[in-house]
């Protein structure tokens, strides 16, 4: 087994380690719930970028660092007092990350644990299999924020649960446990938080040990049917990320709160 880090980033929040036809990617840092930043979402826009080019990869598991969280998202504190182009941009970047998840050639599988809140949720969706602990909590929480839910962010979650359920989620902000996720699609399979990685590593066996050729046009067919939906969502004008004024003073009452719990 080999390990490099994705040399993309200076964050240290996105890392690579290669075993054999295996990638396996790390979000965060193993701190703030496994929060991204803008730098972070390019690292690993660039990084699957890279990825996609190697024609060895089987599979890619993404997990988050450590044992306590998949990723809760983008790391708002960025946003406190930034210039609505910064946030605009930082958008721009995590879909763009997204959107190279997507695109990847070989099977993508998530590995949820603890949270996968937000942008989080919305990354583990573009993944092509999830496989979350049963006590883990998915969810999109964000107009609480102000954020503007964006077509694509919509389309991953309605693609995977339909319609009802989609807005049961985008509308209401709450958060499913693994369970529930994997009962409305929004996961694959739903298993004990020890046998988590296990039942990843079971399933990434039984795809790579399929012919690569195979696998690969399965998932470019896969992609042919969901292709223009898609693309006429990434082709719309693009909008706002969000009601700043109502992002800022969440953001300033999270974090004057969060301040005085640890304080």
């Amino acid at each position: 087994m080999t390990s490099k880090s994705s040399g993309h980033t200076g964050s240290g929040a996105v890392g690579l380690v290669r075993e054999g036809a295996l990638a396996r990617v790390r979000l965060g840092t193993g701190h703030r719930a496994n929060a991204l930043g803008r730098r972070d979402w390019e690292a690993l826009g660039a990084l699957f970028r890279d990825l996609a080019a190697d024609e060895s990869l089987a599979a890619v598991i993404v997990a988050g660092r450590g044992a306590t969280s998949f990723s809760a998202g983008s790391d708002m504190r960025e946003w406190l007092a930034a210039e609505p182009a910064d946030i605009d941009a930082s958008f721009a970047a995590m879909e763009d990350a997204l959107t190279a998840i997507e695109q990847l050639p070989v099977p993508v599988v998530a590995q949820v644990r603890g949270t996968a809140a937000g942008a989080g949720c919305q990354l583990a969706c573009a993944c092509d299999l999830r496989v979350i602990a049963d006590d883990a909590q998915m969810g999109m929480p964000i107009a609480r924020w102000g954020i503007l839910v964006p077509p694509p962010f919509a389309a991953r979650v309605a693609l995977l649960t339909g319609p009802a359920a989609a807005r049961d989620l985008l509308l209401t902000g709450r958060l499913v446990t693994g369970e529930e996720a994997a009962r409305i699609g929004l996961a694959t399979a739903a298993v004990p938080d020890d046998r988590l990685e296990a039942e990843t590593d079971a399933i990434v066996a039984r795809i790579t040990a399929q012919p690569t050729a195979a696998v690969r046009a399965a998932k470019r067919s896969i992609d042919a049917l969901l292709a223009p939906a898609r693309d006429h969502l990434r082709g719309l004008p693009v909008g706002p990320a969000a009601d700043y004024a109502a992002l800022q003073k969440g953001l300033s009452t999270f974090l004057s709160r969060t301040i005085t719990a640890t304080g």
